[in-house]
């Protein structure tokens, strides 16, 4: 049926709907486009500004016209609600760092520990050398038997300060007197940079030759003399039965008689007929060592394994030694 077979009837201009104010209910077979009408939601009629009898519908049915749909703020939209949950961007980093993580393989993730372990290790290191133990190496042996040649040994910076000497105590110092001879400089080699660099982290002792290691035998006021008549050294007046000094030579008697100034010590190597020490130096700051040139306590052994061991001070021998006179 078309549109001119029907007289009277209106075209809305907007809609497309045709409409017949002439007809009435029951007045016969109603118009196939007015059935199609009828059959529209009536929220579609409510829209169309041509219809002089539509009420002004309110702009909420703008959104009520469509009821398929998705809300914004419903799962099916896809759009975050503004007052969604927070963790929700959270949950999205989340499950992105794990994507990269997974990502990377198992070679790159077992670098990274092995370099993190490194790391932590050279800081370790690093600190403590600077402040608890430093490496040291021997290369005399102005020590045996208490200490042979290299012999590598830790030394503990918190002797002098913040703990005191002690009389026994096996001591590494910087030589500012000029006991040594000068060290030879030798050509750096293509790996000399990496040794350098583990030596001031700690991590290989220091074979400057530049240091030198003694045991304390007086300290500041202490008047020590060689010998009594049984060729013992006498430290205020009390003599000392030396248990540590090398047994397989009997030790010279070389006279001296010293009083320690403060500030100073007066120390001695345990391979008496082997060592340049305060004796053989008595026309340099008097034979004494300044203690602010000491860098510490030796303490262990650390190398070769078969020396493994703390080194003594041996309380006993120093038991029966007096204050100095004047403390």
């Amino acid at each position: 049926m078309t549109s001119a077979a029907i007289p009277g009837a209106e075209r809305s201009s907007e809609t497309g709907v045709r409409t017949d104010p002439g007809s009435t209910p029951g007045a016969g077979a109603p118009d196939a486009r007015a059935t199609q009408t009828s059959q529209l939601p009536q929220s579609a009629e409510a829209a169309s500004p041509a219809s002089p009898t539509a009420p002004a519908s309110p702009p909420e049915s703008v959104s009520a016209a469509a009821p398929d749909s998705p809300a914004p703020d419903s799962p099916a939209s896809g759009i975050p609600a503004a007052g969604g949950p927070a963790h929700a961007g959270n949950s999205s980093k989340n499950a992105r760092r794990a994507e990269a993580q997974a990502r990377h393989s198992p070679l790159f993730l077992w670098v990274k520990e092995v370099a993190t372990v490194v790391l932590v290790a050279i800081v370790l290191s690093f600190l403590i050398k600077t402040f608890l133990f430093r490496a040291f190496y021997i290369p005399s042996e102005s020590m045996v038997s208490t200490l042979d040649v290299n012999d590598r040994i830790f030394v503990n910076l918190l002797v002098p300060e913040p703990f005191a000497l002690e009389r026994g105590d096996v001591v590494v110092f910087r030589d500012t007197q000029g006991w040594l001879a000068p060290a030879v400089s030798k050509p750096a080699g293509p790996f000399t940079w990496v040794q350098d660099g583990l030596t001031f982290i700690g991590l290989l002792p220091d074979n400057s030759e530049q240091h030198l290691v003694k045991r304390v035998i007086g300290l500041p006021g202490d008047h020590v003399v060689c010998c009594d008549t049984g060729g013992r050294i006498m430290v205020n007046g009390a003599p000392l039965e030396e248990t540590y000094i090398n047994p397989a030579e009997v030790p010279q008697i070389r006279d001296f008689d010293v009083v320690v100034p403060d500030g100073k010590v007066w120390v001695m190597g345990d391979n008496r007929n082997h060592s340049a020490d305060s004796r053989a130096h008595a026309d340099t700051n008097g034979g004494f060592v300044d203690i602010a040139d000491i860098e510490g306590r030796a303490a262990v052994i650390a190398w070769p394994f078969n020396r493994l061991g703390a080194l003594d001070n041996y309380p006993d021998v120093f038991r029966g030694v007096p204050a100095p006179a004047g403390k």
